[in-house]
């Protein structure tokens, strides 16, 4: 039988609203308040204010934030295996809100001690929506612990690593693209430490196409026609869906994600495994694209198509004053980034729902962008595949591969961890 999952809406009580709207003020966030699922939604939002501003690779910062909540709300409840920290402190009797508003806040202010007088405004604001007492000081004391030990846990896990790069100039391999000619960022998140996958090389791609292949041919041909910035082929709707995908990643799947979920009426300790099993996906599918990415070092098509006078290759044609339909992103382009990371998140929403067979409505930053709704998670998988080449970023083979990727980290993620206690 077949289960369908609908995005839904809950009218929020009036104390969790004005918790909301506190901690959203503190943080000086714009635009009305949405309705409130639980504590672990109000860090989610307070966790992109301040990822929001910083210039780093914010998926390993979300993951942080979320399995430290998840371990503090998962020491009081029980109901699931911990990930990475048994707290000494006595859970008995504890709250689950309280633990999951500390830890998330230790995270945050430990890491971007900068942001403190934010930070404090929003914790001392959503602390005050719970009575104060016993089961609040033994929550805010887990919290801590857990917060304190992840910490520990991950320093030197690679993140701060700047890492280098050094261009190679052969046929296929990646240029800096116009209009700015910027390097290629971050060169060394593929050797982060993840946080469930054994390394970034575990589920490495296979690799693009040859360059005389008559598949790289056919793919060559096919963004060239569809994702031109001035392309007859591309149709209104296509050239919506392509710039539909241009906001970032992770700002685009934390908002989404969080108003599926604030729909939902989750439990704290739910929310918490849901958020936790999401920010690894993402994550880990990160660092496992982005290892692929250096790893095969490929050209995008704004450089493939400007210089395919060079590839051996007779059937590609190219067009050295040809450009995508916006800015190419400046990274290497196999596999797609967005591909691996929806997919990998998608993965774990359908474990944890036990379907995939799950409605969607998503939104997007990008100025006349309309909502876009699904009927399953398949279909996201497929538009984002469609999209990166209607934008002119990919071919399809670094599409399908990031889809590839992306799913067999968000298998491996939700057979191994966040699992019912037997």
């Amino acid at each position: 039988m077949k289960t369908t999952i609908e995005n839904g809406i809950h009218e929020s009580t009036p104390k969790r609203l004005s918790t909301r709207m506190a901690l959203l003020a503190a943080l000086t966030l714009a635009g009305p308040a949405a309705a409130v699922a639980d504590v672990v939604s109000d860090w989610n939002a307070t966790a992109e204010s301040i990822l929001a501003t910083t210039p780093v690779a914010p998926g390993t910062y979300y993951a942080l934030v979320h399995l430290a909540i998840y371990d503090a709300v998962n020491a009081i409840d029980g109901k699931h295996t911990a990930y990475a920290i048994h707290p000494a402190s006595p859970t008995a009797g504890a709250s689950q809100e309280a633990a999951a508003i500390s830890a998330a806040y230790t995270i945050l202010s430990r890491l971007f001690p900068q942001r403190a007088e934010a930070l404090d405004a929003a914790y001392t604001s959503s602390l005050a929506d719970i009575a104060e007492g016993p089961a609040t000081d033994l929550g805010v004391a887990v919290g801590q612990e857990v917060a304190t030990g992840l910490l520990e846990q991950r320093k030197n896990d690679g993140r701060y690593e700047p890492g280098s790069y050094t261009f190679s100039y052969e046929p296929g391999d990646y240029q800096s693209t116009p209009p700015g000619f910027p390097n290629p960022i971050l060169p060394a998140l593929g050797n982060v430490r993840p946080f469930a996958i054994p390394r970034g090389s575990f589920f490495r791609a296979d690799g693009p196409p040859d360059l005389t292949s008559v598949k790289y041919t056919a793919e060559f041909r096919e963004v060239k026609k569809m994702g031109s910035a001035t392309s007859t082929a591309r149709t209104p709707e296509q050239t919506e869906i392509a710039k539909f995908y241009l906001e970032g990643p992770a700002t685009f799947w934390t908002r989404n994600y969080r108003d599926f979920i604030e729909g939902k009426e989750l439990s704290t300790s739910d929310a918490a495994r849901l958020y936790a099993m999401l920010s690894t996906a993402f994550a880990d599918a990160s660092i496992a694209c982005w290892d692929s990415k250096y790893y095969f070092n490929a050209w995008r098509p704004v450089t493939a198509i400007q210089n395919a006078d060079t590839d051996s290759n007779p059937g590609t044609g190219g067009d050295p004053s040809w450009q995508p339909l916006t800015v190419t992103p400046p990274h290497p382009e196999y596999p797609s980034a967005h591909a691996c990371n929806t997919s990998a998140m998608n993965e774990v929403l359908g474990e944890f729902y036990g379907t995939r067979e799950i409605s969607m409505t998503l939104t997007s930053t990008v100025p006349g962008s309309m909502p876009r709704h699904f009927n399953n998670l398949e279909e996201q998988n497929q538009e984002v595949i469609e999209a990166r080449i209607l934008a002119g970023f990919h071919f399809r083979s670094a599409n399908v591969a990031g889809i590839d990727l992306g799913r067999r980290v968000g298998r491996y993620i939700a057979a191994r961890f966040f699992r019912p206690v037997e």
